[in-house]
């Protein structure tokens, strides 16, 4: 099992940045994948950008140029830097970890943070 807290939330101005952090309570190293999702008002969780343990990344193409995600193993964390932040921006951001667990089966387990307020004012 593994906890997840985010900071770095908050408001910013149409054009600005704001980072994201995710802190595991365990090491990330074997973590298959891990990712921020956000969600508006009213609308379904939406991935934004993910990262596997190799370092491979996948972005929204919404967000593709202006947010970068990286992880730091050492410090058992996961970020997210973003730029030319825009109004639709405005969401809950959440930190996710996908596990995947080969024994006798496969098992597959999602863990959540409990998300991260960020607003964009035009």
């Amino acid at each position: 099992q593994v906890q997840l807290v985010e900071s770095g939330g908050g408001l910013a101005q149409a054009g600005g940045s704001l980072g994201l952090s995710c802190a595991a309570s365990r090491c990330i190293f074997s973590i298959n994948v891990m990712g921020w999702y956000r969600q508006a008002q009213g609308d379904a969780r939406e991935l934004v950008a993910a990262i596997t343990s190799s370092g491979t990344t996948r972005y929204a193409d919404s967000v593709k140029g202006r947010f970068t995600i990286s992880r730091d193993n050492a410090e058992n964390a996961v970020y997210l830097q973003m730029n030319s932040l825009k109004p639709e921006d405005t969401a809950v951001y959440y930190c996710n970890a996908y596990i995947v667990e080969v024994t006798a089966t496969v098992n597959e387990y999602d863990y959540w943070g409990q998300g991260t307020q960020v607003t964009v004012s035009s």
